[in-house]
């Protein structure tokens, strides 16, 4: 492969004569080559922008597809005819400086279109990490990256911002206009700063005040910054309360459990522990990505954050598929070790799960920009790789969500089938109430909140998404007022029933006297 590269970089030098003037005792590549030549390097954005400021700016008489090259020499606005225009402010040009030869008073405007898969990143935005051509990145306009470069040194801190429009962009999506930010050990990750976006007749028109690699990332339905504020307050405050709740309900149970403890009671302890854990995760990878310079800690905290959450939905469906048994099977129940096989299936599939995703390195730091300017940012330490997400987590949620509402629906039909039954009108309010209770704490129980993720997208996903967000984070609470209104209610009936053992007990006490 390398010898032909080399065969085709010294074609392309025939081709195309160079002047001594522009070889300064160096070889210039062709500027529309350089990203070709660049595929071979590890860091391909750092030696395109490396490579575009020592080539040659002359354009093949065939022309390139996603190259465009032109000298300027005053205050214009570019078409590029490849869909994008670009206003180049004087500023800028003063700026600039032109060693490629010719007239010194003009600069050459270099556009390249780039593919997105040069700029991967572990996570969708600002992150720390370098590149992975195998890890899923944002959803850019076009798939493409727009690299532009005036002349060869590097401009930034313009107070005369330079204008490029995405033009006939037609999205109903909102876009942020980023570009790519080179650090200074050689990595990169996309950012905001110094780039404004606004939409102009369906275009994307990004203001920046600095040249580099720039792209716009379309992200539909962007909540306003108020809302998500308010949104990561209750997360917090509810995750903070769904850890105190659980931890007291398993206090109670280890305090007032028995010998012998019915299996429904164990599974609700379970999964109420796999809350515990997701809950306190959660809060820990929230904190923990804000740091800086703690990648391992971070994809600690990703995959262990990954394992409480597929743990949770094990437990979940664990919970009707015992409702299941309850239900339908009734008698003739009898499975060897039962508990201890659900464990291991409710603890084991879990951690299989995410033993196969950490070797494929899977997790890391991941950030949300939640308003257009991206000046708000919410960090954490979670799956990195979309496909992943997609298939561990949405997949195995809607299979679990399914038959847990399978199972709910079995359980209305039985309710109902109950009602048909005559009885008193006082005993048919405490029935309807003993009912209600039972169907909502059932309903936590099964995860049914959780199909609300589903609806956090189209025309009410805001409203979706604040329901979503306060059932699930104060689902451990609503678990535990079920808990222990079960709990007092089992105490109230074994109280009565020792009464009336020892009631019938006297009783028959004094007939055998009497006698």
């Amino acid at each position: 492969m390398k010898r032909e590269m080399r065969g085709l970089y010294y074609f392309v030098l025939w081709i195309f004569p160079i002047f001594p003037s522009t070889i300064q005792n160096e070889t210039c590549v062709p500027c529309f080559m350089v990203p070709q030549i660049c595929t071979e390097q590890a860091n391909i954005p750092s030696c395109i922008e490396e490579g575009m400021r020592n080539c040659s700016s002359k354009v093949p008489r065939m022309g390139v597809p996603n190259y465009f090259s032109r000298p300027i020499s005053s205050e214009e606005i570019v078409d590029t005819e490849r869909g994008y225009k670009i206003h180049v402010s004087e500023e800028a040009l003063q700026r600039s400086s032109n060693r490629r030869g010719g007239n010194h008073k003009e600069v050459d405007l270099i556009v390249s279109i780039l593919n997105e898969t040069f700029f991967r990143v572990s996570s969708s935005l600002d992150t720390k990490k370098g590149n992975d051509s195998h890890e899923s990145g944002p959803i850019l306009h076009e798939q493409s990256v727009l690299g532009v470069w005036l002349g060869v040194k590097e401009i930034r801190n313009l107070s005369q911002p330079v204008q490029l429009r995405f033009i006939n962009t037609n999205q109903s999506e909102n876009g942020i206009c980023v570009y790519w930010h080179l650090d200074k050990n050689g990595k990169g990750n996309w950012r905001t700063d110094g780039c404004n976006t606004t939409i102009d007749s369906g275009d994307f028109v990004c203001s920046c005040n600095h040249l580099s690699f720039f792209a716009v990332l379309i992200n539909p339905e962007i909540p306003e910054e108020s809302h998500i504020v308010l949104l990561n307050y209750i997360s917090y405050i509810g995750s903070a309360l769904s850890i105190a709740f659980t931890a007291l309900m398993i206090v109670m149970f280890l305090c007032l459990r028995k010998k012998q403890c019915e299996h429904s009671v164990i599974i609700h302890m379970q999964l109420s522990g796999s809350l515990f854990l997701l809950h306190t995760s959660f809060l820990c990878s929230v904190w923990f990505s804000g740091q800086r310079d703690i990648d391992s800690v971070c994809q600690a905290l990703g995959l262990l954050l990954h394992w409480c959450l597929l743990a949770t939905f094990t437990w979940t469906a664990i919970e009707g598929f015992h409702l299941y048994l309850l239900l339908v099977r009734v008698f003739n129940i009898y499975i060897k070790r039962y508990l201890l096989k659900l464990s291991l299936v409710g603890w084991g599939v879990p951690t299989i799960t995410v033993m196969i995703c950490g070797v494929t390195k899977v997790y890391g730091k991941y950030t949300f920009y939640t308003d257009k300017e991206g000046s708000t940012v919410t960090p954490l330490c979670w799956i990195s790789t979309q496909i992943v997400s997609y298939i561990t987590v949405n997949g195995y949620l809607g299979l679990v969500m399914l038959f847990n509402m399978v199972m709910l629906g079995v359980m209305l039909v039985k309710m109902r089938k109950l009602r048909s039954r005559p009885l008193q009108i006082k005993d048919h309010r405490r029935r309807a109430w003993k009912e209600w209770v039972s169907l909502l704490g059932l309903s936590c129980s099964l995860g049914v909140p959780w199909v609300l993720a589903f609806s956090t997208h189209g025309p009410l996903s805001l409203s979706s998404l604040y329901v979503f967000n306060i059932l699930n984070s104060f689902q451990s609470v609503f678990i535990f007022v079920w808990y222990l209104t079960l709990t007092c209610q089992a105490r109230k009936e074994e109280h009565s029933s020792s009464k009336g053992t020892i009631q019938v007990s006297f009783n028959s006490n004094g007939y055998v006297n009497a006698r």
